[in-house]
């Protein structure tokens, strides 16, 4: 054992290329840095085998799978059964990432859509939490996420939350969580931080999206598991808390949220 705090890095990209060959480093530098899981996402249905093998293969990484907005119109859409035939996996702890992306792709905003409301289905069905990438589509994010939880009940983290205040409501008014990514590091990202600091202790959760969005120290660099600590560090502030006590309560919300992961380690 050591004195580490331990936290956990929510949403990952291990099977990228950024992080892929050097998987066994990256891993064992997140272990010593106290981050002793890692969630690492398929964003295409195709890639999912890669993504199980990495799981498989490092006893501190889960995974989740579904098709990202932006490649919603490239692949083939996903059925609630293909969702729900992979969750029958035991380190499968996850439906997404799915959600909305008008950024670079709002002509496939309809697709993208219709591709969300498989996955909440899927969500739904399965239980498990739905893992949501919204980006300039804010007012349609929280109508679709508002519609499809009164027909029915899902639990949901908003990864890399850092769109705008209503959005935040919406989905905190949901029982939803937000998950605090490096962009809430970023100097300039004084109304991101606002906006976690006015929600609540025990709806907050830490990643990385690595390889992407590395906090300072690191910025502009490769992202990995390890450095969710720097994510963290700010949280604490932001919440008035030592790391070691912010650290515990985005635990105790990880296992809450990801129930199927605590119990697998529970049993292991």
């Amino acid at each position: 054992m050591t004195d580490t705090p331990q936290i956990t890095d929510s949403h990952c990209h291990l099977d990228f290329p950024n992080l892929v060959e050097d998987l066994d480093g990256v891993v064992a530098r997140a272990v010593a840095a106290g981050v002793t899981r890692m969630v690492t996402i398929c964003t295409r249905l195709r890639t999912e085998p890669a993504v199980r093998a990495i799981a498989e293969a490092h006893a501190p990484v889960f995974y989740a799978a579904g098709t990202h907005p932006m490649s919603a119109a490239e692949e083939p859409m996903a059925t609630v059964d293909d969702l729900t035939a992979l969750a029958r996996h035991p380190k499968f702890v996850g439906i997404g990432e799915s959600g909305l992306d008008y950024h670079y792709t709002a002509e496939t905003k309809a697709v993208q859509q219709q591709s969300l409301r498989v996955h909440i289905e899927a969500a739904r069905q399965t239980r498990l939490p739905l893992i949501i990438h919204a980006r300039d589509a804010d007012a349609d994010m929280a109508r679709i996420l508002t519609e499809e939880h009164r027909a029915g009940p899902f639990s949901c983290v908003m990864h890399c939350f850092s769109s705008g205040r209503g959005l935040a409501e919406a989905a905190l008014d949901l029982g939803f969580y937000l998950s605090m990514s490096g962009i809430a590091a970023f100097p300039k990202a004084e109304a991101l931080r606002e906006i976690f600091a006015a929600a609540p202790l025990d709806r907050i959760l830490v990643e990385t999206d690595a390889p992407y969005l590395a906090p300072p120290p690191h910025r502009g660099k490769r992202n990995e598991p390890a450095y969710t600590v720097h994510t963290a560090q700010v949280g604490a502030a932001l919440f008035d808390l030592d790391y070691p006590a912010f650290a515990a309560r985005t635990q105790a919300n990880f296992e809450r949220l990801f129930n199927k992961a605590a119990a697998f380690e529970a049993a292991a």
